[in-house]
């Protein structure tokens, strides 16, 4: 491996359940073939930039049940474009550069595709946001 693409390439996950197929569209290819991986490679850091999120937000968080911390993901993913921007970028950050000619292409729909599985990612691991022990 001799070029930056070679290498983000083989750093990501393979995920079996992530089918590509002629009959799907362009976008769901797209989301499949990059997103999802991208998405599982860079999972820790999205739990930790939450995490960050939930603190500069004086950990209003902790203080709210299941069903109110999962809507608090939702409108931090959806709604604060400043960390939704941070997002993107952690995302678009490991693309390769015909993936990236490929997302600009089409980035309002596969901003909505990203978004939606960078929100079930944080989502399926609310159990990792719990109060800390100790605040530093």
């Amino acid at each position: 491996m001799e070029n930056r693409d070679e290498y983000l390439v083989a750093l990501r996950p393979d995920i079996p359940s992530a089918k590509i197929n002629d009959t799907m569209s362009a976008d769901e290819q797209f989301q499949n073939r990059t997103l999802r991986p991208v998405a599982k490679l860079q999972h820790d850091l999205l739990v930790e930039v939450f995490r960050n999120y939930i603190k500069k937000h004086k950990n209003v968080f902790y203080g709210l049940n299941v069903v109110k911390r999962t809507d608090y993901i939702e409108n931090a993913v959806n709604r604060d474009q400043k960390f939704r921007n941070s997002l993107k970028g952690i995302m678009i950050g490991m693309f390769t550069l015909n993936e990236y000619q490929t997302y600009i292409e089409n980035s309002s729909a596969l901003n909505k595709r990203m978004m939606n599985i960078v929100r079930e990612r944080l989502i399926s691991s609310i159990q990792l946001f719990e109060r800390p022990a100790i605040d530093l």
